[in-house]
């Protein structure tokens, strides 16, 4: 079967763009709403659910994946008997998945208040509350969840960003009414429950009518099998450091520092990680054309595009993170008033973790292109455990610093080093010393654009509106014209910019032209 790859991978940046603009406004309006009607422990609580069942979703860790991976041969050659077979083994899989969410879900029920430090609201019962999530969770993976497998190794994600769109839509507005008319959290996670039913039928509905030859049938071959195994055990570790970095912050806060901290912890995390998904659609966008290039490409010209690449992703990352540094507290004083915002360092920290998550990221994506899933399977575990280790001793000095810090200490000084390592010894084959020198370079720079940006904009005062407008202006000024300054004379600058001269159709190519005479010492 051809699929045709290029339209539909515009169809799915275009859709996956729509998607990560609603996934970040229509929560957002929510969680204003739920602050508002039922109070920060109510966000705690949800928070908290949502990183334990996050946890326990450590059991379909590589599955996905390594299922829909394995159909990518049979789909080209059109073998619709060996899809069926797959079809029924992912079923199977994911059947047996749910199964194990359920019991593990269960079993861990007598220790949930010890993940609560302090007060629970009156009216809530955690075990009622547990149980309904779980629910939702288990139900994700028994209700025809195998059928998304299709839609992806067919390149249609538009198709399932799309159906997310008009069920999510559905629970947010059903979500909203319930706790304005009713002010019943139960009543909102019961919605939340039905709309992951709505999800998965639709989806399997949708599937059924665009693929009507492919039904669950036969027995697959068990040299498949065992190939299909082990790609789940290499992506399995990789995975499991992420969930864990992602989780324990969030579970080790609601332990030991109570629930409205949790809540507003996550009110910073949420912007950060809002503002990493756009990001993200950079790097997805990218990864496949990385992945071709390191195939047929010299590595000399996989070296060079590499630093180019972290060049830019550098730039996007000084702008961001300036940009949470200095809007911020404003922002959240509009959004959620001055008693449940965090200190200053908290919101360095902030800034800080999300300038290194970018710069991880990119030796994260050029490690996926490259297939480095065995080499690497080890680093994110370790990572994980290290930030863990910390979480606990530190917070327990320090608070909510120490969960920030710990966060910040095990990316940077454990994850970041050992992927380069692996990436510059096993694809790129050469010292990394250059590109560890750059890569400070950048560092200090933007720790400088920071530093100037920061004290800019606090000079400015007055309406919290008219200093979050004027702030941005600074944000939008200041640091961009330090990083011209500092690097134009770069060859990764110049090639940056005939990129983006490119992208936009040579509409910037009189700024290239005089950018060039400058770099040649002709201007």
């Amino acid at each position: 079967m051809k699929i045709e790859r290029t339209k539909n991978a515009t169809r799915n940046v275009a859709v996956g763009a729509v998607l990560r603009l609603y996934q970040m406004i229509g929560p957002f309006v929510l969680r204003t709403v739920m602050i508002h009607v039922l109070g920060m422990q109510y966000v705690g609580l949800n928070s908290l659910f949502t990183s334990v069942l996050q946890v326990l979703n450590l059991a379909e860790l590589g599955v996905g994946s390594a299922m829909v991976y394995s159909m990518y041969r049979p789909i080209a050659e059109d073998d619709t008997k060996s899809i069926c077979m797959l079809m029924k083994l992912y079923r199977l899989y994911y059947r047996v998945i749910g199964g194990g969410i359920c019991i593990l879900g269960l079993a861990i029920m007598p220790a949930l208040p010890k993940l609560i430090s302090g007060d629970v609201p009156p009216d809530i019962n955690i075990y009622i509350l547990y149980i309904l999530n779980l629910s939702a969770t288990v139900l994700s993976y028994w209700l025809f969840a195998y059928k998304n497998s299709l839609l992806t190794a067919h390149q249609r994600n538009d198709v399932i960003d799309f159906i997310t769109i008009v069920t999510t839509t559905i629970q947010y507005l059903f979500q909203i009414a319930v706790l304005v008319i009713f002010k019943n959290y139960y009543y909102y996670i019961v919605v939340a429950l039905l709309s992951q039913a709505l999800l998965n039928v639709t989806t399997a509905v949708v599937v059924n009518r665009m693929y009507p030859k492919y039904h669950p049938s036969g027995e697959i071959d068990k040299d498949v099998m065992k190939n299909i195994n082990r790609k789940i055990k290499d992506l399995f570790t990789s995975k499991l450091g992420e969930v864990i970095v992602n989780s324990a912050d969030t579970i080790v806060i609601s332990a030991f520092l109570g629930l409205t901290m949790l809540a507003m912890y996550n009110n910073y995390y949420y912007i950060l990680t809002a503002v990493m998904g756009f990001v993200t659609l950079f790097f997805k966008a990218s990864t496949a054309g990385i992945g071709n290039s390191l195939v047929v490409e010299s590595q000399e010209k996989n070296y060079g595009d590499l630093n180019k690449f972290t060049f830019l992703v550098s730039w996007i990352g000084l702008f961001c993170g300036c940009c949470l540094l200095c809007l911020y507290q404003p922002f959240m004083e509009v959004w959620v008033g001055k008693e449940y915002m965090l200190g200053l360092g908290c919101v360095v920290c902030f800034s800080v973790y999300f300038y290194i998550r970018v710069m991880n990221q990119v030796l994260i994506v050029y490690k996926d292109a490259a297939g480095m899933w065995h080499e690497d399977r080890f680093r994110p575990l370790c990572t994980a455990l290290t930030n863990l280790i910390l979480n606990l001793i530190l917070v327990q000095v320090m608070g909510i610093y120490g969960v920030l810090l710990s966060t910040v200490f095990s990316t940077l000084f454990v994850g970041m080093p050992w992927v380069i390592k692996n990436l510059f010894s096993v694809v790129l084959k050469q010292n990394p010393f250059d590109y560890v020198k750059k890569l400070i370079q950048y560092v200090l720079v933007a720790v400088c654009a920071w530093f100037i940006t920061y004290f800019a904009c606090t000079k400015i005062a007055g309406n919290l509106i008219f200093v979050l407008i004027v702030r941005l202006i600074i944000c939008l000024i200041i640091p961009n014209i330090i990083y011209v300054v500092v690097f134009y004379k770069r060859n990764e600058f110049k090639q940056t910019i005939k990129l983006v001269d490119n992208i936009l159709g040579g509409k910037i190519k009189p700024l290239h032209n005089i950018l060039v005479k400058i770099y040649h010492g002709k201007g």
